[in-house]
């Protein structure tokens, strides 16, 4: 049974799986086109983080940082390649959109790439209702990426 509960961003495993995803993330896109967040970053008190697990064995991660009271943004999205088209990264998602509405947000935004690797990504989103839209927060317009946001009605 796949279980998603809050964790550190510092677990050993936890580390390698980030590591892989900023290393894959440098490999994909410019360097200045990169928005990943470390572990410490993961760590910091406007972001809460989860772990998607099978028998302690981890099969994913993904963030929720809070941009405003009304406002997150979804971070670090990533699954294993063991556990890859098995529905964690729905499942992730899902578990952080429910956090985003508890919180009451208004609105949940994100950025992936634009290149082919970050298809899949893309169409995860788009299946779960978040739309394409401008640069947000800090965020400026970049070829390299895409811009996504959800609007989540009444909070």
């Amino acid at each position: 049974m796949i279980q998603i509960a809050r964790e550190t961003p510092t677990r050993t495993d936890v580390l390698l799986l980030l590591d892989e995803h900023l290393a894959d993330m440098l490999a994909t896109s410019p360097a200045e086109s990169v928005h990943a967040m470390d572990h410490s970053a993961l760590s910091a008190p406007e972001v809460s983080f989860w772990t998607a697990r099978e028998d302690g064995v981890l099969l994913g991660c993904g963030a929720l940082k809070q941009l405003t009271p009304t406002e997150g943004e979804i971070k670090s999205m990533r699954t294993a390649p063991a556990a890859r088209g098995r529905g964690i990264a729905a499942a992730l998602l899902g578990e952080i959109v429910n956090a985003a509405r508890h919180r009451r947000y208004e609105r949940l935004y994100l950025e992936t790439g634009s290149q082919d690797f970050f298809a899949p990504a893309r169409r995860l989103y788009d299946r779960h209702g978040f739309t394409e839209c401008v640069p947000f927060a800090d965020y400026v317009l970049d070829p390299h990426s895409t811009f996504m946001r959800l609007d989540l009605a009444g909070g």
